[in-house]
């Protein structure tokens, strides 16, 4: 399945290079709800958010009332959390904040569940140069994502994992890296991270993975309809 995503920064619609080199810019989110309208799913990132630097809850709002989104960007706190639901998220996308002093911080794993539901949690587990990267992929942890999907499982209904060096660069993603965090989970896995054509897409759902593509789609490079 496809997801097509729609990442918010300074109140309008981007896609960023490796998550910081600015490529496109939409101040009007208006004909992407339009072509995304009729998708089951669609991520929504609220990229002030995740960088604590303010963040577009008004406009999240206003999409999420318009498409069916699943939201992330600053989970830190249950009380993040159960807002951004309030405010008409699906399932909230928890990341950085799951990790704590190099490992899964399962504390706060499981107080989130507890308090949301665990139906409602995306673990969000992005790796780089073979290890977790969290804070902006700026940090990298001495953990591996099967290692960190291994202990999120008890606590999420769905594991977001992305490949970051493969991100926005509209070159492929690494599927193997994508299977190895399918076959180590029960759990649904959707994939990020360089994902660029249908054939991409199909492999990966033959293999029971979604695949949430930005780049790609806001190009025009993958045609939305085939």
């Amino acid at each position: 399945m496809l997801i097509p995503s729609i990442d918010l920064q300074d109140g309008h619609v981007v896609q960023l290079v490796q998550g910081d080199r600015l490529a496109i810019q939409a101040p009007d989110p208006e004909p992407w709800i339009e072509k995304f309208f009729r998708f089951p799913r669609v991520q929504l990132i609220d990229l002030d958010a995740a960088m604590g630097r303010g963040d577009n809850s008004s406009l999240a709002a206003m999409i999420c009332r318009r498409l069916p989104c699943r939201v992330g960007g600053g989970i830190r706190t249950i009380e993040r959390a159960q807002a951004v639901l309030d405010a008409g998220a699906h399932a909230v996308i928890a990341s950085s904040a799951l990790f704590r002093d190099g490992a899964v911080d399962v504390e706060f794993a499981r107080a989130l569940a507890d308090a949301i539901g665990a139906d409602r949690v995306i673990a969000a587990v992005d790796s780089r140069g073979g290890h977790v990267a969290i804070h902006g992929w700026k940090t990298l942890l001495p953990i591996t994502a099967v290692e960190a999907v291994a202990a999120l499982e008890p606590y999420c209904s769905e594991f977001l994992y992305t490949h970051v060096d493969k991100e926005g660069l509209m070159q492929g993603t690494d599927v193997e890296a994508i299977l190895r965090v399918r076959r180590a989970t029960s759990r649904r896995v959707t994939a990020a991270g360089g994902i660029t054509t249908w054939g991409e897409i199909d492999l990966l759902d033959a293999h029971g993975v979604d695949a949430v593509v930005g780049m790609a789609v806001y190009t025009g490079q993958l045609p939305l309809d085939r």
